[in-house]
């Protein structure tokens, strides 16, 4: 049985005038999603554009500028809820220097929605957001392949899609994908069956999201819980001695009288007690925020990490990543960054560039060592202090980090720790 509290968050990528933002609208549209007023303003906007019924593509395409130019230019957040889930959707732009946007948001994704314009196929832009997705771990992959209606719902153009995909996806880890005939702008196959594809034997989309097992892609072997803040009340007398670290659960599962090490002390203790806010619980997993008490008194702080004595992650200066660049301006060689991983921050260096992915043709570049905005790269980075990381195929919370520069304080690059 399905938990109606789960929360699924996916993000959409596709090429432009793929259909995202459409695809998006009628999903909300169709399972009665959006509020009375949105679909007031939605309706008058589309009248005023000249649209006969409601142009569903506003509904995800909210910043003024995406309105004015008819694209989506940057992530646009939408949530909505079924009886059976919850979701939030990042929609992702189509454009190639927009690349960095869905690493944002695929970044902390249960799934990817792929569209692909049955009219055109898999083109340069299906490949790079399926490497992108690829290299995010991202576990789930539904590649919905749209505007069926404009090929009269034929089967062999969407089974001629599936063979250029799958020619494709040889080369990439996504364990999980699976292929929907969709028209997102008539409603076939996103909500409700379609009536025009009775060769499809498959559930609809919304349906496919409801019921996919998304439960096991929380790593809960490696336990790792990174400190945010120590808690130490002192306001009455029950609560005088209390002394607790506060966090995030990142993997695993911790239970009381478990035995722990904190890194990168290397103390070891047991756990007195797990609480959240007035309650004590006998267990914690992934992702719960909750506050640890030990049975000895260890000097931790914000950026340490506790964890069980038989698992441990490595402690590392030396780091090789694959990072995506997200700044407009090129990385300075050898420039120093602030790098923030879990709850602990650090300097660090780019020490050398490895090398530079074609996401075409997935070559490997060795001789270009500059790092642009959205090339993806693996590089060599160093800090002042040591990272306790895993590699991010294991753990992608331990295993990602990201860089930011000082100056700015913009966050100039994301990684994943290979």
């Amino acid at each position: 049985m399905l938990d109606n509290n789960q929360l699924l968050r996916f993000t959409t990528a596709g090429s432009v005038d793929d259909g995202k933002s459409t695809l998006i609208g009628r999903l909300l549209y169709d399972s009665k999603s959006i509020f009375e007023d949105q679909l007031e303003a939605i309706e008058n906007t589309s009248k005023k554009k000249g649209h006969e019924g409601v142009d569903l593509a506003l509904f995800t395409d909210g910043l003024r500028d995406e309105r004015e130019q008819g694209i989506t230019i940057d992530v646009a957040y939408r949530y909505f809820t079924t009886p059976k889930r919850k979701f939030i959707i990042a929609d992702t732009p189509g454009h190639i220097q927009y690349t960095r946007n869905m690493v944002t948001g695929a970044s902390t994704a249960n799934a990817a929605i792929i569209l692909v314009d049955a009219r055109h196929g898999v083109i340069e832009q299906t490949k790079r957001h399926s490497f992108i997705a690829s290299l995010l771990q991202i576990p789930h992959v539904i590649v919905c392949i749209n505007k069926m209606d404009l090929v009269d719902y034929k089967e062999d153009a969407y089974n001629k899609v599936i063979q250029q995909f799958e020619e494709f996806s040889s080369k990439l880890l996504v364990h999980d994908i699976r292929f929907i005939p969709i028209s997102a702008l008539n409603g076939d196959n996103v909500v409700n069956r379609s009536e025009n594809m009775n060769w499809y034997q498959g559930a609809p989309l919304l349906h496919t999201l409801e019921t996919m097992h998304i439960s096991s892609d929380i790593n809960k072997v490696d336990a790792r819980f990174p400190v945010q803040t120590v808690l130490r009340p002192q306001s009455d007398d029950d609560n005088r001695d209390y002394r607790g670290y506060a966090g995030r659960v990142a993997s695993g599962i911790f239970r009381v009288n478990d035995e722990v090490t904190v890194m990168p002390s290397g103390f070891t203790s047991k756990i007195k007690s797990i609480d959240v806010l007035d309650k004590s619980l006998n267990e914690a997993y992934a992702p719960m925020s909750v506050s640890l008490t030990l049975e000895d008194d260890i000097d931790i702080s914000r950026g340490d990490m506790i964890v069980r004595s038989n698992n441990k992650p490595e402690a590392l200066q030396d780091i090789e990543v694959m990072l995506c660049w997200l700044n407009d301006d090129a990385a300075k060689p050898r420039a120093k960054y602030s790098i923030r991983h879990t709850s602990n921050e650090q300097k660090a260096m780019i020490k050398e560039v490895i090398y530079k992915i074609n996401i075409e043709t997935l070559d490997r570049n060795t001789e270009d060592k500059s790092l642009n905005m959205n090339d993806i790269s693996k590089v060599k980075i160093r800090t002042t202090k040591p990272l306790m990381v895993d590699p991010y195929r294991e753990n992608r919370t331990t295993g990602s980090i990201i860089l930011i520069d000082d100056a700015t304080n913009e966050t100039v690059a994301a990684g994943m720790i290979v």
